[in-house]
């Protein structure tokens, strides 16, 4: 099996929001941005898509270029800030990030999703769609991409960054899958 899994292009947001979940529009750089990803993707048999539109957009436009049609998982959402959606992150309340931050995995300071259960639902939807025999674009968010790397291989793949735009492909390994 071959998973690439895409990152969406620059959001319609100022620099240090936190938006997660927040269905934002797209940045006006979307077409020459979506142009750029379309020339460096490899081949493909099929794109799965988070519904939000900064994703969906990207997912259509690559699917147009492909012949192939977008399938929308809702488990490829970005992770629910709670109350931290559309604040500025040094806006936050100091006392909350730090609760955070001393039960990385599992608190909810914010009052959103924590971390373990991003993990777990995206999981859940790369098992879904994993095929043997098939290589699967995955057009969806940071924090989704970073919950796949903490998946097959450990919760400091948190630590990762990909731009937007960017993208990674995990191949079947004889072990387990792992990025390259």
């Amino acid at each position: 099996m071959a998973l690439t899994l895409l990152r969406h292009t620059t959001p319609d947001v100022a620099a240090g929001i936190c938006y997660g979940r927040t269905d934002l529009e797209l940045a006006a750089s979307f077409e020459a941005e979506a142009r750029q990803v379309v020339h460096t993707l490899p081949g493909v048999d099929r794109i799965i898509s988070s519904p939000l539109r900064r994703c969906a957009s990207l997912a259509d436009f690559v699917g147009q270029r492909t012949g192939l049609s977008p399938i929308h998982d809702d488990r490829l959402v970005e992770m629910d800030f709670g109350r931290w959606e559309m604040q500025a992150w040094t806006d936050l309340p100091r006392h909350e990030l730090d609760a955070w931050a001393a039960d990385f995995l599992d608190a909810r300071p914010h009052g959103g999703e924590s971390v373990a259960e991003l993990t777990a639902r995206t999981h859940s939807a790369i098992t879904d769609w994993n095929a043997p025999d098939q290589h699967t674009l995955v057009v969806t968010h940071a924090g989704v991409i970073k919950a796949i790397f903490a998946a097959l291989g450990g919760a400091h793949h948190y630590r990762s960054t990909i731009s937007y735009g960017g993208q990674v492909t995990l191949l079947e390994h004889a072990e387990r899958n792992a990025p390259t």
